[in-house]
């Protein structure tokens, strides 16, 4: 009987089921109940490649689905970029080529035990790999991360605070192994299913191992979404109209979205004594976000400043990573004809220095960031090392209202909130807002692309330190030593085989002696 990957005869037909078979877990991402389908998506993608002919065609058919994957999970910025998407999917694509090869080497043929022992781990961690490159801020970061489709599963988001997103990710690779190992190589089922209950069993005592945040008192913030309000002027309008109907509801804080100011309040003072007239009537500082030209510096950056009743007061922390051709262009010399086929940034925005922890009164502190940075769990994790309290995400996300960008943008929030034990506030301008606990569950309701509104949040504080925090990114550290040995003993294997097998003893030439004659004869 013929295997999937063997009736795809045709390159072309084997490109495109590939390229569709990568694709397959971007749908575990925007529906709440389908988060388990993570767990198979993978299946079809590994079974194609496995039956591979030869290294070669494993490579591509890995770097077609990584194709497919990544222009799933970006498909949202077509109305933005244009052809460009198609080229970047087809660049960090290309990432899941070795990861291709792994797969054949593990489950090509008929595995022995021990191949699938070795893939069950390898594979996973060749996966991971593939997360951490294609993670680093000049690619793109770490949007559409496997582990980030658990972001609804209280178990998984336990897990998250032990291991990060990166450990929910193994674990999704890890299964998904073992259902194809199952569904592909009969004689290999006991490994599979022992892999199985191995990782349930591994799951379930770091979820029973793992600590519960902490919780003590409530902090009451409000977040402000002006909703889709065309010019900055009319949208500050718009925010002091909503924070005003905050007066006398005793809030600790009130955070508007990213570029809710367009001017530089340097620039613009009657803009700041605006904004310290609604803290001192609301008796809350503001969190705002500036998006504009400093005043005391060259450039443009993304910042959030802190104003309270007498006015800025000095606490600001500018965006350090910044979005990939949305607000500079990387090598801008040889790329930066994408400006004429969509809307790449014209000038680069300036990157701040180091992360900020703001003393907002009341005892509370709380830990900014601005948009695209709450994608990246090392920001979060520093930041509660730092001593925030709270960690904020000033975010807008207006330009792709009609996808599932936003949405997407907002469930991040649940998972860092989670890895790191602190609460989450995701503030937009044109929503998704969310807030969540120290656990991850959700805090009230969403404020949705179409709503205008202010929302107050009784958001219990939490205390403890998650493993996470403790330990940082040990499960990166242990798949790059599992891919290290794996290369090791790959290296080896490969000398054995083309060393010269040795000459065939050769039994030494036996001198036969005559007998000397015997007298008389």
């Amino acid at each position: 009987m013929k295997t999937f990957g063997h009736r795809l005869a045709s390159p072309w037909r084997r490109s495109t089921a590939a390229a569709l078979a990568g694709a397959l877990p971007v749908l575990a991402f925007p529906a709440p109940s389908l988060w388990w389908f993570a767990y198979v998506a993978l299946v079809p993608w590994i079974l194609l490649i496995r039956s591979a002919p030869t290294g070669k065609r494993a490579a591509y058919d890995g770097w077609c689905g990584g194709f497919g994957f990544m222009l799933a999970m970006h498909h949202w910025l077509l109305p933005s970029l244009h052809v460009f998407t198609f080229v970047i999917a087809a660049l960090l694509g290309a990432l899941w080529a070795p990861w291709g090869l792994l797969v054949r080497r593990c489950l090509a043929g008929a595995p022995s035990w021990g191949r699938i022992a070795a893939a069950l781990v390898v594979l996973p961690s060749g996966w991971l790999a593939v997360e951490l490159v294609r993670s680093w801020q000049g690619l793109g970061g770490p949007w559409g991360v496997l582990g980030a489709s658990q972001w609804q599963v209280e178990p998984a988001l336990r897990l998250a605070s032990v291991g990060g997103v990166w450990l929910l990710s193994f674990l999704v690779v890890t299964v998904n192994v073992a259902v194809a190992v199952l569904a592909a190589v009969r004689a290999s089922r006991v490994p599979a299913v022992a892999a199985l209950a191995a990782t349930a069993v591994a799951a379930s005592a770091a979820w029973v191992w793992s600590p519960r945040p902490d919780t003590g008192r409530q902090a009451r913030i409000a977040v402000v979404q002006p909703g889709v309000v065309k010019g900055g002027d009319q949208r500050f309008v718009r925010e002091e109209q909503l924070t005003r109907e905050l007066a006398g509801r005793d809030v600790d804080l009130i955070v508007w979205g990213e570029s809710s100011v367009g001017f530089d309040l340097g620039d613009r003072p009657d803009l700041a004594r605006r904004i310290a007239a609604l803290s001192r009537e609301t008796g809350a500082d503001i969190l705002v976000n500036v998006d504009a030209r400093r005043s005391d510096r060259p450039g443009i950056y993304k910042s959030s400043v802190l104003v309270g009743p007498g006015g800025p007061t000095g606490d600001r922390y500018d965006k350090m990573r910044l979005v990939p051709f949305g607000e500079y262009i990387p090598a801008r010399s040889l790329l930066g004809w994408a400006t004429s086929v969509g809307k790449a940034a014209g000038e680069d925005r300036r990157k701040g220095s180091g992360q900020v922890v703001m003393d907002v009164g009341h005892g509370l502190r709380i830990g900014p960031m601005v948009c695209f940075e709450t994608a990246f769990p090392d920001m979060t994790r520093h930041l509660t090392e730092d001593g925030a309290d709270i960690l904020v995400g000033q975010s807008a996300t207006s330009t792709f209202q009609q996808s599932w960008a936003p949405g997407q943008h907002a469930t991040l929030a649940a998972l860092r909130a989670a890895e790191t034990g602190r609460p989450m506030v995701h503030a937009t301008l044109t929503g998704v807002s969310a807030v969540y606990d120290a656990s991850g569950r959700r805090i009230g309701p969403w404020l949705g692309t179409d709503a205008s509104t202010t929302r107050v949040y009784e958001v219990p504080l939490a205390g403890g330190v998650t493993p996470y925090v403790r330990y940082g990114d040990w499960v990166l550290h242990g798949v790059l030593l599992v891919l290290a040995g794996w290369a090791v003993a790959e290296g080896a294997r490969l000398l054995r085989l083309r060393r010269p097998a040795p000459a065939p003893p050769v039994p030494p030439v036996r001198t036969v002696r005559e007998s000397p004659a015997r007298p008389g004869r």
